[in-house]
């Protein structure tokens, strides 16, 4: 991809846990810290954003170990992060992807360029979009909609047909909605919400399930300073992938390493690096497997050896994919990796 550039040498990609040529020997860390623990401790500070009663919070307190832990909002999410990274949390919980609208940049763009965090697990979370208000308002009655502007635009369909005449305001964010219909409980004010946030303000549900998609759905993912949870069979890498030089081909140059070792990407994109003027882009990939298993390895490996630099966003758990195609491509390349040695063994 000619009209991509590479990241210049003297950029500013924050070193840890980054690996690259002899430019970056000098930043490299260990990348493992043994967790075999994959469980957070009830005394652990979890931060989210906020406020009560977000999709962030529902997807959070869905797992048995982070509904019991210290749960902290915070009001954006690079106020989250930032907590983590100065030791105020102990963990981040942020939404990357959503399967109507795409990756959430945001998210991607701290990981990657603004933060030295390590992704612990994911969590996908059934996005249920609903129409909430004061008990006893009906549809007729019905004059303001507030909500986050993602939320009304993935329920366009259900306010053009039953809502027509009412008038869509926006806010901060669908909880932040729900709590303002709360405060005032006006029978004409409702909001586009999580069933959470009806559920903690005493708002009634007027209508569910009002999104104009089925099957929405938001990947979330846990992060703290250190530390790699240990294989379990169905695992994802990511990584920060910058080019080493602006040539045809360097993509597929990226990409064959994956290929090649029937590696599945779940995820690729491709992010400006904010400091390198106009076509200068990385790539942010999401790849079946663990760092822990050779063929995860030995994609890192090539990809340290021939790219400009890596950065280590994690390996952790996965939520609902099956990884028996990866253990079948696993097994096979032992089984070439044998084969070769044993050939090697005869030299003389």
């Amino acid at each position: 991809m000619s009209s991509i550039r590479a990241r210049s040498a003297n950029s500013s990609i924050p070193p840890i846990l980054l690996l690259g040529g002899p430019e970056h020997a000098r930043c490299r860390r260990p990348l493992l810290v043994a967790s075999p623990d994959m469980n957070v401790p009830p005394t652990a500070r979890i931060g989210f954003l906020g406020p009560i009663g977000t999709f962030t919070e529902q997807a959070l307190t869905s797992q048995a170990d982070l509904r019991a832990s210290v749960r902290v909002p915070y009001r954006t999410m690079p106020d989250v992060l930032d907590a983590v990274d100065s030791g105020e949390l102990d963990y981040g919980f942020l939404p990357i992807e959503n399967s109507i609208e795409g990756s959430v940049n945001l998210s991607q763009d701290e990981l990657a360029f603004n933060h030295s965090l390590l992704i612990q697990r994911e969590v996908v979370l059934d996005i249920e979009h609903c129409l909430v208000g004061a008990s006893g308002t009906a549809m007729a009655d019905i004059t303001l909609v507030l909500s986050h502007p993602v939320a009304t635009a993935q329920c366009h369909a259900f306010l053009r047909r039953v809502l027509p005449l009412a008038d869509v305001h926006e806010a901060s964010s669908t909880a932040e909605a729900a709590r303002l219909v709360a405060a005032d409980r006006h029978p004409g004010v409702v909001a586009i919400a999580p069933r959470i946030a009806a559920d903690a303000l005493g708002l009634a549900l007027l209508a569910k399930d009002i999104g104009d998609y089925q099957h929405n759905q938001t990947r979330f993912v846990l992060v703290a300073r250190e530390g790699v949870p240990a294989p379990t069979g169905n695992d994802r890498t990511a990584l920060v992938v910058y080019q080493r030089a602006d040539e045809p081909g360097s993509l597929i140059s990226i990409l064959q390493e994956f290929a090649a070792r029937r590696i599945n990407l779940s995820n690729l994109l491709s992010r400006p690096t904010k400091d390198g003027g106009l076509g200068d882009y990385c790539f942010i990939i999401y790849a079946d497997g663990h760092i822990g298993e050779e063929l995860m390895a030995d994609t890192v490996r090539a990809l340290h050896a021939k790219q400009s630099a890596v950065k280590f966003l994690g390996s952790y758990p996965a939520a609902g994919e099956h990884a028996a195609a990866r253990d079948h491509a696993d097994e096979r390349w032992r089984q070439a990796d044998d084969w070769v040695r044993d050939l090697r063994s005869q030299i003389r």
